[in-house]
């Protein structure tokens, strides 16, 4: 059985990544790319679902583990009767092959080790064919192979469709073991030198750090979360996925697990922000120019989220062979929300183009063609409904937010014509984004609720229209504003922890289109510190902020959301959101 989503420690490369328990267990990892098929797949399922485990024998949970400086090379140490063993996980960044290594060091006395490798591929269902080779075991199965060296001294063996490797580490020791994956049709995968790529990798993410310009009383929280944000970009394009994995669940038990191991449109102004702010220049324009690629074609077609090279099509498929975490199904691979229609994206474009150009980044002249075609379709569509930020599956409404965002784009439009001097029909974009406000005002807010609704004619509260003071839509003295933050304080929060909106009601159900709950939604409360700064409670927002902050885990990762009655994380972990909102709430808090 899998572990809690916050027993679990991240490795990457910058291309995929795998999720470590505290049992020693690497319980899922995607080879060759964040949203490729898995070849340990036991956090959706069981060991049977393919997993890796390293450990002490009969150990079930490390005594400590942390990760070396500020590097994605993770500790974890093992105190036994007999002696103290350390295992260095880490994956390199990528020369040839995509690689996990995991040195086995002794400290003190003798451990006897005991490894598990069970490889399936096409996220579990697929027993690979294995041989040995040299000193190497090779597994194949269609596409993929995986590669296998062990130290000499580790002795290894098959059993029960698994390798079995049983070994002794003694004080002052540093055994070796390297996976490795390659297409099945290449031949043996270049060499690896363990001690000399752990070198490397260290360097390599020092070197980084040192870009790091935070200064202020968060400085670990927020350097781990710039480091969960380099490690969830995708290198070769720049894009940035949500999240490493793929439905972990909102409500355990429920039906709402969905996969992240995509680039959401949604994301990347605050995403850009975070960037900007934490001195990631390199990142930031890297996520700009795959932003810019992604989008490119008919401004009809803008979707809310593509794959890491800026891929269009993402099937949802329901992996029915797998049981789930928890019991949570169904498992989903894909995302069918990438259907929807959400105006929402074409303010969160534009907006991320109006921030990197006040950043420095330049506007290029096919760029504000770009620019110019997104607004004319906007132009003649932003008064229709659409499903929303959140993805919703009860059907299209008039959204609050989705309309604000429609008036972000045309103000920031207005703004970049302004500051570059590039040809637009300034008039009319003037006279739509004035259109907008007057309707979301009209529409949007109501007195008796004392607040924005979740949408047009509703009586539901909605965190997204927090949105209405973080984007300017309206001064932050504004008498809706200030009744607005104090509403989704009072009637979203609980302990503290904010939730995206109601859930549970057969009215929310009906705009929701799901049944059951889910946990309070963390970039939310974030977003809700941010407010109360806005409107002078920076106290409050303060001891928001450090609330919230404190249930990341003991390596500083944080999930999608958290269940405040369990004491849980859930959802989709590490959730790039999360960390971002974190990121700029820091910011906020130390330049107030």
């Amino acid at each position: 059985m899998a572990g809690r989503i916050e027993d679990y420690a991240l490795i990457g490369d910058l291309q995929t990544a795998a999720l470590v328990g505290r049992n020693g267990s690497i319980d899922w990892l995607c080879f060759p790319r964040f949203d490729s098929p898995s070849c340990f797949g036991a956090l959706l399922g069981g060991k049977e679902n393919g997993h890796w485990l390293l450990a002490p024998v009969n150990a079930t949970e490390c005594t400590s583990r942390s990760y070396v400086g500020d590097s994605l090379v993770l500790e974890t140490f093992w105190e036994t009767s007999t002696g103290t063993a350390k295992v260095i996980d880490f994956m390199p960044q990528r020369d040839a092959t995509p690689d996990v290594i995991r040195i086995v060091e002794g400290i003190s006395g003798s451990v006897d080790m005991r490894g598990e490798l069970r490889l399936r591929f096409d996220y579990g269902r697929v027993v690979p064919w294995v041989r040995r080779t040299d000193n190497q075991r090779v597994a194949v199965a269609g596409p993929d192979s995986v590669w296998m060296r062990d130290h000499p001294s580790i002795h290894s063996y098959g059993k029960g469709f698994a390798t079995i490797a049983e070994f002794t580490v003694r004080a002052g020791e540093r055994l070796p073991m390297i996976l490795s994956w390659m297409p099945s049709h290449y031949t043996v995968p270049p060499g690896q030198d363990a001690e000399k790529s752990l070198r490397e990798t260290l360097d390599g993410w020092y070197e980084w750090s040192t870009k790091a310009r935070y200064q202020g009383p968060y400085q670990d929280l927020v350097m781990r979360s710039m480091i969960v944000l380099k490690s969830l970009s995708y290198q070769p394009t720049g894009g940035i996925v949500a999240a490493a994995t793929s439905s972990l669940p909102e409500q355990i038990g429920g039906e709402r697990n969905w996969d992240y191991r995509f680039c959401w449109l949604r994301d990347s102004t605050m995403t850009l922000s975070a960037l900007l702010r934490g001195g990631c220049i390199e990142e930031a324009v890297a996520w700009r120019q795959w932003l810019l690629r992604a989008v490119a074609g008919d401004p009809a077609a803008l979707q809310i989220m593509y794959g890491v090279g800026g891929e269009r099509r993402l099937p949802e498929l329901v992996a029915k062979w797998l049981p789930g975490y928890e019991g949570s199904v169904p498992v989903r691979f894909g995302n069918a929300a990438v259907e929807q229609l959400q105006l929402d994206v074409y303010g969160e474009v534009i907006d991320t183009l109006h921030t990197a150009l006040e950043a420095g980044i330049p506007t290029e002249r096919h760029v504000w063609g770009l620019v110019k075609a997104l607004m004319d379709f906007l132009e003649g569509h932003w008064h229709e409904p659409d499903e929303g930020i959140w993805e919703v599956r009860g059907g299209r409404r008039h959204f609050v937010h989705s309309k604000i965002m429609c008036w972000v784009a045309f103000d920031r439009a207005v703004k970049m014509a302004e500051a570059t001097g590039m040809t637009a029909p300034l008039a009319r974009w003037r006279w739509t984004r004035d259109a907008i406000h007057a309707d979301v005002c009209a529409k949007g807010y109501d007195p008796e609720l004392g607040a924005f609704t979740q949408y047009y004619g509703g009586k539901t509260l909605d965190a997204a229209t927090l949105f209405v003071v973080k984007t300017g839509f309206l001064p932050p003295d504004d008498p809706r504003v200030v009744s607005t933050v104090k509403a989704v304080r009072d009637g979203l929060s609980h302990d503290g922890f904010v939730r995206r909106y109601s859930t549970g009601t057969a009215n929310d159900s009906a705009v929701d289109g799901l049944p059951g709950e889910e946990g309070a939604f963390l970039a939310c409360s974030f977003w809700l510190a941010d407010a109360l700064v806005a409107i002078g409670h920076k106290e409050e927002a303060r001891a928001l902020f450090e609330q919230v902050a404190a249930i990341s885990n003991d390596l500083g990762l944080i999930s999608e959301q958290w269940d405040p009655r369990a004491g849980r994380q859930l959802g989709n972990t590490p959730q790039a959101f999360t960390h971002v909102a974190l990121v700029n709430t820091a910011f906020l808090l130390a330049e107030s």
